[in-house]
């Protein structure tokens, strides 16, 4: 098991060093290192959006969005970071954007199945992720109201007045909501961790 996730973590680093040399390249004006560097990152992109967002119908179009942006801005890309870490912040400012666009248009919350979209594009090899799985296993507990207030202010990064446009409410009750799903997050961990202490 050991040897499995080191030889994973390894392909991963991989990737991530040639995916970085190949968006040095491109911002030099390499055309088939741009084409790499996007074929390398595709996939966790898409990925990446899709679990952010939990709409896999815009998930495409947010990946487009995500990679336009980077060629925009690829000119200020040093390196200093792997171009995946680089890539997947700009794709969460492309998935808060879309969101708080769409503040203008409030709809249902839970109209996303937002379970089956992350079941259906874990993308294990993100940093993080396990531990996002792992509070969105707990935020199924919550009712839709609170998950989705939660959501949109702690894991996306909307302010409380884009969230209460975003749903469709005042901004209090978006603070009581996230208020709310926080203790009862809080009551979650502990239970949690209580239960995986071993009895003496």
């Amino acid at each position: 098991m050991n040897s499995v996730m080191s030889a994973t973590r390894a392909d991963r680093a991989s990737v991530d060093l040639s995916a970085t040399a190949w968006a040095l390249a491109a911002r030099g004006g390499d055309p088939d290192a741009a084409d790499h560097f996007v074929r390398a990152l595709h996939g966790d992109v898409l990925r990446y959006v899709t679990y952010l967002s939990g709409d896999p119908q815009a998930a495409h179009d947010l990946t487009q969005d995500t990679f336009v942006r980077a060629f925009g801005s690829l000119h200020r890309y040093e390196g200093r970071a792997s171009a995946r870490t680089w890539l997947l912040a700009i794709a969460r400012r492309a998935v808060a954007d879309s969101i708080r666009r769409a503040a203008t248009r409030p709809r249902t919350a839970d109209a996303v199945d937002w379970r089956t979209a992350v079941e259906n594009s874990r993308p294990h090899g993100l940093p993080g992720f396990e531990e996002g799985v792992a509070l969105l296993d707990l935020l199924g507990n919550l009712s839709g109201e609170r998950r989705a207030a939660f959501l949109l202010t702690q894991v996306v990064g909307l302010s409380y007045e884009e969230a209460a446009g975003r749903v469709g409410c005042p901004v209090g009750t978006v603070r009581s909501r996230v208020s709310r799903a926080r203790a009862v997050l809080e009551r979650l961990l502990r239970e949690a961790e209580a239960a995986s202490v071993p009895a003496a």
